[in-house]
């Protein structure tokens, strides 16, 4: 299967589900509590569904927010790595900062990907043999080589936690915003400079938007400073850190992090 056959698939499959969340309100969806205390809402699972449908091949694994996970996906080389809404509590509350992200992961690295964000008119898509297409036309991570004025998306529980209070007084401009995959997404099509967590994530949160990093020529890095790797048993990533590319030294300086040997 080629590249383009992926990105036709993905883009199907957003399509779909664009339809599908039409049959929902954002601000006026019920919603009911999971096991781990993150929500759920109707929407969610339709959406999961739709996805898994256009998605999902027989020689292919799933890892889904919505999906029970069997381990079966460890021993398959390309896996879908999806999240139907990401940003649910957003979604719940009517904050347009929420989308739907699919990515697909080849030997553990996300290859392509695609992110929905309904609210914000943005269809961003990307491989690492076709680049990044944001509303059909073509995008990439920004030239930026200078971390003074760079704008970095931040985590809005986060900053609200206190996490971020120490990168207020450095260069760069922060802005508050709901949703891994759509900032990851933001910083694919060029549209920010770089966003980094440096709490646990889960893959289905970060998998398509890094693709789309990838895709745009920037770089998606792990808390201590290697690749990140998906498909792992365990989902629950440390962290990450996406740049345009030009800005890594001087993030990783930033952050503190040393460069590996």
């Amino acid at each position: 299967m080629s590249r383009a056959d992926d990105i036709a698939r993905i883009s199907e499959a957003l399509s779909a589900a664009d339809e599908v969340l039409k049959r929902f309100t954002p601000g006026e969806v019920a919603s009911e509590l999971k096991d781990g205390g993150d929500p759920l809402t109707a929407a969610d699972t339709a959406v999961n569904e739709v996805l898994a449908k256009v998605l999902r091949g027989g020689d292919e694994g799933w890892l889904s927010e919505e999906t029970t996970d069997a381990g079966g996906r460890l021993d398959r080389r390309r896996v879908w790595v999806v999240d139907p809404i990401d940003g649910t509590r957003e979604f719940i509350d009517g904050i347009p900062e929420w989308c739907v992200s699919v990515g697909l992961v080849e030997d553990g690295v996300p290859v392509a990907g695609g992110v929905l964000s309904p609210p914000n008119g943005h269809l961003i898509i990307g491989s690492d043999e076709t680049g990044v297409m944001c509303n059909g036309q073509p995008a990439g991570t920004t030239a930026a080589a200078d971390i003074r004025g760079a704008l970095v998306l931040a985590s809005r529980s986060e900053v609200k936690r206190g996490e971020w209070e120490r990168f207020f007084s450095t260069p760069i401009a922060v802005r508050n915003m709901g949703s891994v995959a759509y900032k990851l997404s933001l910083v694919g099509a060029g549209l920010a400079d770089a966003t980094w967590t440096l709490v646990p994530k889960n893959e289905w949160d970060v998998a398509g938007g890094a693709a789309l990093v990838r895709a745009g020529g920037g770089q998606v890095f792990g808390v201590d400073g290697a690749d990140v790797v998906f498909n792992r048993a365990d989902p629950l990533m440390d962290g990450f850190i996406a740049v345009a590319s030009g800005l890594r030294d001087q993030v990783m300086d930033l952050l503190e992090i040393s460069p590996r040997p």
